[in-house]
């Protein structure tokens, strides 16, 4: 959908054949774009789009489609287990008491998202079985956690900043010795404007508590590479061009310290997250990506090999959707500058789902009356369900020939006819809508085949 790197028609190819910087892309199967639908069909259409690495954004741990993780491995992509770190949108999957994980803020928010603390012995127990579960039901090549730090970017002026409750407090006193900053009253002593060197101690133990909860999630007995040890591990980190001090600002914000965090965790790559000051712009370069070079000094300083990959989004928001065009030359940018791949948050929410008009990419034939057709994204049922809208042509001529729809699967339209020849020939077709009602930003207009849309069939072997 986004970028093709390889010709998906050739099954093997030479590595010289494939872009060396290597797209990923991120996909949430609860969307609706993904339901209804074969998985076999959905793992095709981002097989056609060029991709050989899927992160699967894993939303509820006990609710993870086994058919989808087995329909991309079966077709040769990569699957990665993408979790939560610091928190769920839904709490039907957790246990009883799970309200005592949450961790407090300076200010009560209420947006849908549980936070949860990091200090939380029970909610590290939980999350650490919960993922060594999913990674030994469901063959994962990798694993990694998303945003596993504290809330927020400008938190201290926002009040979107924790954890500041009571399990921060406890495990701030075991740490150091001392009660926590205050950051509530500017007359008090422990105010965190007065008494910087406890501040400075609260940021590094916030650091530890990062990277600490990463380690024993990741390495600690039971957790991912004890259940499965062959399994690669990414970390994440975010990003943000906040000018020449953006990286100790994410260190006190949000208790970041990439560095820090892979070498207490010993990932086989690091991804560098756009952070949303950044991806929420309309306007913003697809070069953006230049302004990070302080996070990759800050890593390449005591880790010169590491891989390491960038992640923007591509459409969460009408106003910055990306278009296909933009995301050619991030690609081109990422390379530029260091990084050795990059993925997208999120496959269906570019502009190109919005933009792009409906038309096949790949026809194969089972039997000499069968033909299948792959289109270039999730056709509407209805429309590709009509005859009529598949047209025969030989030797320039439309001669009437009956073609049955047998199936619409997805991306995917089986066709049948006693009266296809064996040579090759083609199709003209026309009529088919793609499926507006399905994608993230409603109210869209949609799109048709375009005129003149062929595509020739191969002969039946």
């Amino acid at each position: 959908m986004l970028i093709r790197t390889y010709d998906p028609r050739k099954k093997s190819q030479p590595p010289s054949a494939i872009h060396q910087l290597q797209p990923s892309i991120q996909i949430d199967p609860t969307f609706a774009y993904y339901l209804d639908r074969s998985e076999d069909s959905v793992a095709a259409e981002l097989e056609l789009a060029g991709f050989r690495a899927v992160r699967y954004f894993v939303t509820n741990e006990t609710q993870v489609n086994g058919r989808l993780i087995a329909a991309l491995r079966n077709r040769g992509l990569e699957v990665w287990a993408m979790v939560l770190g610091n928190g769920a949108y839904g709490t039907g999957h957790l246990p009883p008491g799970w309200k005592d994980w949450q961790m407090t803020l300076l200010k009560k928010i209420d947006d849908g998202f549980h936070r949860f603390s990091l200090f939380s012995h029970q909610y590290l127990a939980w999350k650490k079985n919960a993922v060594s579960r999913l990674i030994s039901r469901h063959p994962f090549t990798g694993f990694e956690v998303a945003e596993p730090y504290f809330p927020e970017w400008n938190g201290l002026d926002s009040g979107v900043y924790g954890d500041v409750g009571p399990l921060a407090r406890a495990a701030f006193k075991r740490f150091s010795g001392a009660e926590m900053p205050d950051f509530r009253y500017p007359g008090s002593p422990a105010y965190y404007k007065t008494d910087r060197a406890r501040y400075l101690l609260w940021m590094e133990f916030r650091v530890q508590a990062v990277n600490g909860f990463l380690n024993e999630l990741i390495n600690g007995a039971g957790g991912v590479r004890e259940t499965n040890p062959g399994i690669r591990i990414a970390t994440w980190s975010l990003a943000v061009n906040a000018g020449d001090d953006s990286v100790p600002a994410l260190r006190e914000y949000q208790g970041i310290d990439a560095a820090a965090m892979i070498r207490t965790v010993r990932p086989d790559v690091h991804i560098l997250q756009t952070h949303w000051p950044d991806w929420m712009r309309e306007r913003l370069k697809p070069d953006y990506i230049k302004h990070y070079k302080p996070f990759i000094d800050h890593i390449r300083a005591s880790h010169a090999s590491i891989p390491i990959g960038v992640q923007t989004d591509i459409g969460s928001l009408r106003r910055m959707r990306r278009s296909r065009a933009w995301m050619e030359r991030f690609a081109a940018a990422a390379g530029a500058h260091g990084y050795q791949f990059w993925t997208a948050y999120e496959y269906s929410i570019g502009l190109p789902m919005y933009e792009d008009k409906p038309q096949p990419v790949r026809a194969h034939r089972p039997e000499q009356s069968l033909v299948v057709l792959e289109f270039n994204k999730r056709v509407d049922v209805r429309t590709a369900s009509c005859g009529q809208h598949y047209r025969y042509v030989s030797h320039g001529s439309e001669p009437a020939i009956p073609v049955r729809v047998n199936q619409v699967d997805g991306h995917r339209v089986v066709l049948s006819s006693e009266q296809f020849p064996v040579e090759s020939f083609e199709l003209h077709i026309t009529g088919i809508r793609d499926t507006p009602e399905l994608w993230l930003l409603k109210n869209e207009a949609g799109n048709q085949t375009p005129q003149g849309c062929r595509i020739k069939i191969p002969r039946c072997i």
